[in-house]
C-alpha cells in the first residue's frame, strides 16, 4: 500500500483511535528492537502488522534508530548541549581566511539541521544548517571520533536530524570551512525524513505542513521574516509619533466595527452566545473616550465569508485613532506607515514582487472622488440623492446581482466597483478613493459641505483595496441612528448589517473627541510588497481536514 493511501485510510479513523494505533507500533517497535530485531526486519514487520494505519516505512526506521539509541543509554534528546559558537558565526569569522587543508588552531562546538550526509568508509561528511539557510561542513572521520562513535554515526544519523559537532575548524583539503569533529552529539532525532532539499513545494505541502516549508524553502522562510519585520516596522512607527498599543476582546457579545458576517460561539460558564470580533473600533473608541489620544491595536479579526486571493476568515489587521484627527491626517499617517515599512524591510519605497517586476510606493498618491469617478463612468451624474429605483435599474443594465437588503450607498458602491475594481490595472498605483454614502458609513462622519457623503476612503494599491479611514462620528445621538438602521437592516435578513451597541453609545455619551482611525489588513499589506497571495502571507492558514 502507498504512503498516500495508508494516510488516506489512517485519516478516516477517530483522532484518537489513531492516535492510540500508532503508539501501539511505536511500543512494538521498542519491544522489537528490544529482542534484537534490525530496523530493516522491524519496518517490514510492521508495515505487514499494523497495516493501513502504521507509519511510513523510512519513519519506522528512524523510530527503531531511536529505541535502540535509548536501549544503548544514548537520549537523542539531550536536554542541553556545550554549544559555543554558531554556524553563521563561524562563517563570518573564517570563511575565505584560512588555504586548503589550513587549521585555526580553535575549536568549536555547533548544532545544526542534517541536511546532506556522505559517508566515505572512514570519513563522514556532513552539512549542518541553521535557521537562516547558514550551512557548514562536519567531517567525522574514525581518527579523530574513533571507531565506535563513527560506526553509531552512521546507524544512527539521517538527514533531518539535529547534530552536535565538537571540535577544530579547519578548511579542507577541497576548500570547504568545516569542523574536524572530535566528538558528535545527536540533538533531536527526526522520525519523518525531509522533502527533497531547494526543490519547488506543492501548495499542498506548504498550507498544510508549513513547519516543513520552512525547513526547506528560502523562499518560504524570507517570507515569515517579511511578516515579522513587518510588524516590527509599524509598531516601532507608531511609537515614535506617541501612539500606545492596546489590547481589546476578541470575543464580543455584540458584533460591530465592521460591515461584515461574524462566527458565533458559545460560553458554557454564562450559558450565552459571543461573537469573534470582526474590527476592534468600537472597543478602541472607547479608549478614546477615556483619554487615550493616540491608540492603536494589531491583532486577529474574524469574517465567517468567503476566501480568495485577499480574503481569509481569520487575518491580522491594524487599527489606530488620533483624537482632533480627520480623515486626511489619517491619510498621511497611512502613507507613512507604508513608505516606511516598504524601505524598513526591503530597503526602498520600490519593492520587487514575487513574478519580479517593480511596484512603487514612492511619489505622491493619487485622490479620487467616488461619486464623480462613477458619473465619468456611467457618462450621467449619479449624487447622494439619485433615487434608489434609478440605481436599481443601472444595475440591471449593467448584469449586476442586487443584494436582497439594498439602499442607495449600496447599490452604488456595487456599481463603483463594477467599473473600478475588476481589472486591477484601472487603481494599479496608490490611490485614495474619497467620500463615501452615510448608507454604508455608520460609523463616519458626515462631509460638512455635502450631504448624504461621509469624510471616507479607501486605498486601493495594484488593483485591490488595502487600507480605509474615517473622520469618526463621535455624535451620539446621530450614532444611534445610524445604528438602529443597521439593525433593521440586519432584522430584515441582511448578515453584514451591525447591531445597536448599547454600551459603547453611552460610553460616546461622556464625550468623544474629535477623531480620526484608520484600518489596513496586515496580511493585504504583504500582498501588495511581495505580489504573493494571503494563504502565501498567513504562515498557519486555514485548510480543510483531508
Amino acid at each position: 500500500m502507498s504512503e498516500e493511501n495508508r494516510e488516506n485510510t489512517a485519516s478516516q479513523l477517530l483522532p484518537l483511535d489513531k492516535a492510540e494505533k500508532l503508539m501501539e507500533e511505536e511500543e512494538a517497535v521498542d519491544r522489537w528492537v528490544k529482542e534484537g530485531e534490525g530496523v530493516e526486519e522491524i519496518s517490514a514487520r510492521g508495515l505487514k502488522d499494523f497495516g493501513q494505519v502504521s507509519f511510513p516505512e523510512q519513519t519506522l526506521v528512524r523510530i527503531a534508530k531511536r529505541d535502540q539509541m535509548l536501549d544503548e543509554g544514548i537520549n537523542p534528546y539531550p536536554v542541553e548541549l556545550p554549544i559555543t559558537s554558531s554556524i553563521k558565526g563561524i562563517r563570518e569569522k573564517w570563511a575565505g581566511k584560512m588555504e586548503k587543508g589550513g587549521k585555526s588552531g580553535q575549536n568549536a562546538g555547533v548544532a545544526g539541521r542534517a541536511v546532506f550526509i556522505r559517508n566515505a568508509g572512514g570519513l563522514c561528511f556532513v552539512e549542518l544548517q541553521d535557521g537562516e539557510f547558514n550551512s557548514l561542513q562536519i567531517m567525522i572521520s574514525k581518527k579523530e571520533v574513533g571507531a565506535q562513535s563513527l560506526s553509531s554515526f552512521k546507524q544512527m544519523a539521517d538527514i533531518g536530524d539535529f547534530l552536535f559537532a565538537e571540535g577544530e575548524i579547519v578548511n579542507s583539503n577541497t576548500g570547504e570551512l568545516s569542523i574536524m569533529a572530535k566528538n558528535w552529539k545527536m540533538a533531536s532525532k527526526a522520525l519523518r525524513p525531509l522533502p527533497v532539499m531547494h526543490k519547488e513545494l506543492t501548495d499542498e505541502q506548504r498550507t498544510r505542513k508549513p513547519y516543513v516549508a520552512l525547513i526547506v524553502s528560502k523562499e518560504e522562510k524570507r517570507t515569515f521574516e517579511v511578516r515579522s519585520k513587518t510588524l516590527s516596522s509599524l509598531r516601532s512607527r507608531f511609537a515614535q509619533r506617541g501612539y500606545m498599543e492596546a489590547e481589546t476582546p476578541l470575543l464580543q457579545t455584540i458584533h460591530g466595527g465592521a460591515s461584515a458576517k461574524p462566527f458565533v460561539t458559545h460560553m458554557n460558564a454564562l450559558d450565552m452566545d459571543l461573537y469573534l470580533r470582526i474590527a476592534p473600533e468600537l472597543f478602541l473608541k472607547r479608549l478614546l473616550v477615556g483619554g487615550v489620544e493616540k491608540v492603536f491595536e494589531i491583532n486577529r479579526n474574524f469574517r465567517n465569508e468567503g476566501i480568495d486571493a485577499t480574503h481569509a476568515p481569520e487575518f491580522t489587521a491594524l487599527e489606530a485613532y488620533q483624537a482632533f484627527g480627520t480623515y486626511k491626517s489619517m491619510a498621511e499617517l497611512t502613507e507613512y506607515l507604508i513608505k516606511s515599512a516598504a524601505k524598513d524591510v526591503f530597503g526602498s519605497e520600490t519593492v520587487t514582487l514575487k513574478d519580479g517586476s517593480e511596484y512603487s510606493f514612492a511619489g505622491e498618491w493619487k485622490w479620487m472622488d467616488l461619486y464623480s469617478s462613477l458619473s465619468e463612468k456611467l457618462g450621467e451624474e449619479i449624487t447622494p440623492q439619485t433615487p434608489v429605483e434609478k440605481l436599481s435599474k443601472i444595475c440591471d443594465q449593467l448584469g449586476l446581482e442586487k443584494e436582497a437588503v439594498t439602499n442607495h450607498g449600496k447599490l452604488v458602491e456595487q456599481i463603483w466597483e463594477n467599473f473600478y475594481t475588476q481589472d486591477p490595472s484601472t487603481l494599479w498605483e496608490p490611490t485614495f478613493v474619497a467620500n463615501f454614502p452615510t448608507d454604508t458609513s455608520p460609523l463616519t462622519k458626515s462631509s460638512p459641505s455635502r450631504p448624504g457623503v461621509t469624510e471616507k476612503w479607501d486605498l486601493y494599491v495594484r488593483g485591490f483595496e488595502l487600507a480605509t479611514a474615517y473622520s469618526e462620528l463621535n455624535d451620539p445621538v446621530v450614532q444611534r441612528k445610524r445604528l438602529v438602521e443597521q439593525a433593521r437592516q440586519a432584522s430584515m435578513g441582511d448578515e453584514e448589517s451591525m447591531l445597536v451597541d448599547e454600551d459603547f453609545l453611552e460610553a460616546m455619551s461622556y464625550g468623544m473627541p474629535p477623531a480620526g482611525g484608520m484600518g489596513m489588513g496586515i496580511d493585504r499589506l504583504l500582498i501588495a510588497m511581495t505580489g504573493l497571495t494571503i494563504r502565501d502571507t498567513i504562515t498557519f492558514p486555514l485548510v480543510k481536514p483531508l
